[in-house]
């Protein structure tokens, strides 16, 4: 029987298995999609989860509901005629009490959601980028 050296012993058995990626993670996380952080996808994802597109549209266009696209940052009308900067605090408000100040044009019909502080952290992250 030819004796074979060790380290080519070693070299195959480490060929035929491959070895688990090192680090935490397991490999099974995709990439957040269109080039968003992972904050951004997971609020990307709970809009889909939580019905927001149902009247925000997938992509923020509006509907029923506001628009989303150029929102942050932007100066809002109110439909008592008074006028907001949509930052960060805004959407947050927006989010957690929704009908606490309704935008110009649109009716108080936004169901209040019960969402963690992360999920509004992810929410306002994701309708920013848009």
């Amino acid at each position: 029987m030819m004796r074979l050296p060790l380290a080519v012993l070693v070299l195959g058995v480490l060929t035929a298995f491959p070895l688990a990626s090192c680090g935490d993670d397991d490999g099974s996380a995709e990439p957040p999609p269109d080039g968003l952080t992972e904050l951004e996808a997971e609020g990307l994802a709970l809009v889909q989860a939580k019905g927001c597109a149902s009247c925000h549209g997938l992509d923020g266009q509006g509907g029923v509901g506001p628009g989303w696209i150029g929102l942050a940052g932007s100066e809002v009308v109110l439909d008592d005629g008074s006028t907001v900067e949509a930052d960060a605090d805004y959407l947050r408000r927006a989010l957690i009490e929704p009908n606490a100040e309704i935008r110009a044009g649109f009716a108080a019909v936004m169901p209040a959601t019960p969402l963690t502080d992360a999920e509004v952290d992810a929410l306002v992250a994701y309708i920013s980028t848009l």
